[in-house]
């Protein structure tokens, strides 16, 4: 028998392609205000605080990500389709969040904010930034340490890109540190007057509607 010339490898068989998961008979979507501290998962080794103190609805997972020292909106789903259409990159779904910033920005930093700064994983798209008043939000636990003779400043702030803790990187590029975040809009789900570790079934998107 003749062997296969030296340094050749033998032809790799083709990978069998995985089944798409079944479809939900009854697609849902939820809102969730996920308070501080939370991680954005269902179980945790360390025993920390999950979704799942707050969660009881079989079968949904998180579409998309929230860091655990942000607070606001977090979407559930149990449709995987509807999972992957929230958290696409090429849908560039707006993610809307306030931030109390270190500091009052200078026009120069708002600039350089809405420019994208660039962060160490490369530049950021465009954001829309502005100023606002101090939100009506519940408290924080713990709240946010207080320095009397250091101001802080409210930034509305909406990204279209997901990179990891991407506005805390934002901000902190342009020497603005972020103090408090909290997510209060994707794409046309907003949240609305949900309390803090509360949760509440939205309407499905029609497209996903068997």
């Amino acid at each position: 028998m003749s062997k296969p010339p030296p340094n050749k490898r033998p032809p790799r068989r083709p990978k069998a392609r995985r089944k798409p998961a079944a479809r939900p008979v009854t697609p849902r979507l939820l809102a969730f205000n996920k308070p501080f501290r939370v991680l954005t998962q269902f179980t945790d080794a360390d025993k920390r605080a999950t979704l799942a103190d707050y969660i009881d609805v079989p079968g949904v997972y998180p579409a998309g990500r929230l860091d655990r020292d942000s607070e606001g909106l977090l979407l559930l789903t149990n449709d995987g389709q509807l999972q992957a259409w929230i958290t696409d990159p090429k849908h560039k779904l707006p993610k809307t969040y306030w931030a109390q910033v270190d500091g009052e920005p200078s026009p120069e930093q708002l600039d350089a904010l809405r420019a994208g700064p660039t962060l160490k994983d490369g530049p950021t798209r465009p954001a829309d930034v502005t100023v606002m008043s101090e939100p009506a939000l519940w408290p924080r636990d713990p709240p946010v340490r207080y320095r009397k003779n250091v101001p802080t400043t409210w930034l509305e702030i909406t990204i279209r890109e997901g990179r990891n803790r991407q506005v805390r990187r934002m901000t902190a590029a342009v020497d603005l540190p972020t103090l408090r975040l909290v997510r209060v809009g994707m794409g046309d789900w907003t949240l609305g007057g949900l309390e803090c570790g509360a949760w509440q079934e939205l309407r499905v998107p029609e497209r996903f509607m068997r």
